[in-house]
């Protein structure tokens, strides 16, 4: 075994994965589900939890009795959020039978989703990746299952709006865009652009360079230009460092919104008073303590000493999105079986089709513990997002809690947008539109 290799597989056994060899895939016992994930970094501290939440959900989905019986085996493999790392990853781990892929990165799902169609393995991106790859004709192998960052960008807009009296008041407002100077943090400009030219808001554009400690200059220019609301489209330290720069230069946080990646534990709780009133649209959840899900892990998993990462941090916000992302990819599994035969392990094309054949209803979320966390989510052969729904959380200085109603993207604006953007990829890459016959394949 290669050193890196022998490493991987270490970092996997000691964050609680189950390493599984090829050859014992070969014979078709379990499914095998690649773990992208960072632990390590200037990202760790914001990527582990999520981490812990997705492999103790497949831990949970195995002390349940797997899918219809089939087990799922699993291997972690450290990215530290770096692209070629995570394409190194992917190329390591798909011979493996990969059900599907979450690269967990933005800059990795543009790398990957290149590769997909060639390996057939699904690209499952809940919450980040390309907007435009909601357009499942054109994307075929890309699922931004339950939100892309339009959405996001639309809800926060319209709380903006809400708190204004009206998106109409939004004419004249300044709004300023801090973000991540990649192409994660470039992901809404599009989205908040369109919004500008309808309400006649001036967008400000302030990108920060990764991994976004020294943010000095950007808010001297946001104490300059005085917008009258920052959107923050962080990750990591720069959500932190962002919230202490807006403290020091007295840009109230109640006018700040972050994405549903800077709105989590690791980005406030250093900060605390000093982050109270900040706010962030979630991806439908937010922190989960008392679901259903967080006390069938506590206690099949965390109270045997099965768990994965510490006790205390079950439930919240990160750890729920892995949890939430985990699920969504295993009920693609599940929706495959109920087609292709129940009790058998899944190929990466039959998993595809059940990913696009998606219909979790509120009882089915229900009885997986998702009861008042999460929506309906109903995918199709042109929509491979399936929702569009968010709400807004609010830092209390010890807590998040929601404070907005159930927002739902404006799919008068966001549908052209992908359209058109979808198109363009499909001219560029010479991609033939899939046909009704195709969508039923």
């Amino acid at each position: 075994m290669k050193l890196r290799t022998l490493v991987l597989a270490v970092a996997a056994v000691a964050a609680g994965a189950s390493v599984v060899s090829t050859s014992a895939f070969a014979q078709a016992k379990e499914q095998f589900i690649p773990v992208l994930s960072y632990r390590t970094g200037p990202y760790g501290p914001n990527g582990a939890p999520w981490a812990n939440g997705y492999v103790d959900y497949l831990k949970l989905v195995n002390a349940r009795g797997g899918i219809n019986g089939v087990k799922l085996a699993f291997e972690e493999c450290e990215t530290g959020y770096d692209t070629a790392r995570s394409v190194e990853c992917y190329e390591r781990l798909k011979g493996k039978g990969a059900s599907f892929v979450q690269p967990l990165s933005t800059g990795a799902t543009f790398a990957i989703t290149e590769k997909a169609p060639a390996d057939k393995i699904p690209v499952v991106t809940i919450g980040y990746g390309r907007s435009e790859s909601a357009d499942g004709s054109v994307f075929k192998w890309n699922f931004p299952i339950a939100g892309t960052y339009w959405v996001a960008a639309d809800a926060i807009l319209q709380a903006i709006g809400k708190k204004e009296g009206g998106l109409d008041k939004l004419k004249g407002k300044k709004i300023a865009l801090v973000y991540h100077d990649s192409p994660y943090g470039k992901e809404p400009i599009p989205l908040m652009q369109e919004r500008a030219k309808m309400h006649g808001f001036d967008l400000q554009l302030l990108p920060v360079t990764a991994p976004g400690v020294e943010q000095k200059a950007t808010w001297l220019q946001i104490r300059q230009a005085r917008p009258d609301y920052v959107a923050l489209w962080g990750w990591g330290v720069m959500n932190s460092t962002a919230i202490k720069e807006a403290q020091a230069t007295g840009y109230p946080r109640e006018k700040m919104y972050g994405v549903w990646w800077a709105g989590a534990e690791p980005d406030v709780k250093d900060v605390a008073d000093g982050a109270k009133g900040y706010n962030a649209v979630t991806m439908q959840h937010g922190a989960e303590p008392q679901s259903k899900l967080v006390k069938d892990v506590l206690a099949q998993l965390h109270d045997k000493g099965q768990g994965t990462g510490p006790k205390d941090e079950v439930g919240q916000v990160l750890y729920m999105r892995g949890a939430m992302s985990a699920m969504l990819g295993v009920e693609g599994i599940r929706a495959a079986q109920d087609r292709f035969g129940k009790g058998k392990v899944m190929s990466g094309e039959q998993v595809r089709w059940g990913l696009e054949n998606l219909n979790l209803t509120q009882p089915k979320l229900d009885a997986l513990g998702f009861a008042g966390v999460m929506r309906p989510i109903s995918t199709s052969c042109t929509d491979h997002m399936g929702a569009a729904w968010a709400r807004i959380h609010t830092w209390d200085g010890k807590a998040w809690k929601f404070t907005s109603d159930w927002l739902q993207a404006d799919e008068q604006i966001i549908k052209p947008l992908v359209k058109a953007t979808a198109a363009k990829y499909a001219a560029e890459k010479k991609l033939t539109p899939r046909t009704p016959e195709d969508c039923q394949s």
